[in-house]
């Protein structure tokens, strides 16, 4: 029997397979567990369509992470289709490519408001929603991602550091309100992918050489690596962890000089 036979699963932020989300996706599906996979629009529908086709028994819903309407609408047809949720997977992130590329301190407000909106609050607001169906598993596990931009000032990150910040601590907030619930939330700190957010990020490139030789073990993570961390953080392996920051990226973060 494997792991995850008979859980549910909810997955936010798939945009091909390169995608962390993907990695995870992989993992959960591969011990057992059935998928929900959301989308943002027709111009990524075929993409995600196309992967959690791949998975028996996936089922695909549109969600404009921005809109509570929509998100209601997405636990409404989870609820129909599955009666339950075990676990949620928030991989959802975003910032003007100009509020990036541009120093910080020019960043606009309309840019900043974006990004928190995006890529911190939507983690409330779908945990929020998560609430009745996790309470029809007698609880549940939450994952975000994040990276070492919200706890250091990483060159090009800018704005999307600061709202990983606002993550970060909503991770913990989360963490100890829900704990009396049997819902745990903590977070994966990656290290540097090439996936398709990645892409945006000024001298990304550059990043990635630098993190091989500064890291421990002298070599970036891999997808695969990042799929088992999630594995072991939404299922029952991570029992007693709530609230955690943890990081996967071959040893960057204790690194001083």
């Amino acid at each position: 029997m494997a792991l995850l036979d008979g859980k549910t699963g909810l997955i936010f932020g798939v945009a091909n397979k390169r995608s962390i989300a993907w990695a995870i996706a992989q993992s959960l599906a591969r011990e057992g567990m059935r998928l929900a996979f959301t989308y943002q629009g027709e111009r990524l529908k075929e993409s995600v369509e196309a992967l959690s086709s791949t998975l028996p028994g996936s089922i695909l819903l549109p969600c404009d992470v921005t809109s509570d309407a929509e998100i209601d609408a997405v636990y409404e047809k989870i609820d129909a289709e599955f009666g339950r949720l075990d676990a949620l997977l928030h991989s959802v992130a975003y910032a003007p490519k100009e509020d990036l590329e541009r120093e910080f301190v020019l960043t606009s407000r309309e840019g900043f408001k974006l990004a928190h909106d995006i890529s911190a609050y939507s983690l409330v607001a779908l945990t929020r929603g998560a609430l009745p169906l996790f309470g029809k598993s007698d609880g549940g596990s939450v994952l975000a991602l994040t990276y070492y931009g919200a706890q250091k000032a990483v060159e090009g990150y800018n704005v999307m550091g600061v709202a990983k910040a606002s993550l970060e601590a909503s991770v913990r907030y989360l963490a100890a309100n829900l704990g009396p619930r049997k819902i745990r939330v903590n977070a994966i700190s990656a290290g540097p992918v090439n996936t398709l957010a990645a892409r945006g990020i000024k001298g990304f490139t550059t990043m990635m050489h630098h993190h091989e030789e500064r890291a421990p073990m002298h070599r970036n993570v891999e997808l695969e690596e990042l799929g088992n961390a999630g594995l072991f953080l939404l299922s029952s392996m991570s029992s007693a962890m709530t609230g955690e920051i943890m990081f996967v990226d071959c040893g960057y973060n204790i690194v001083g000089l």
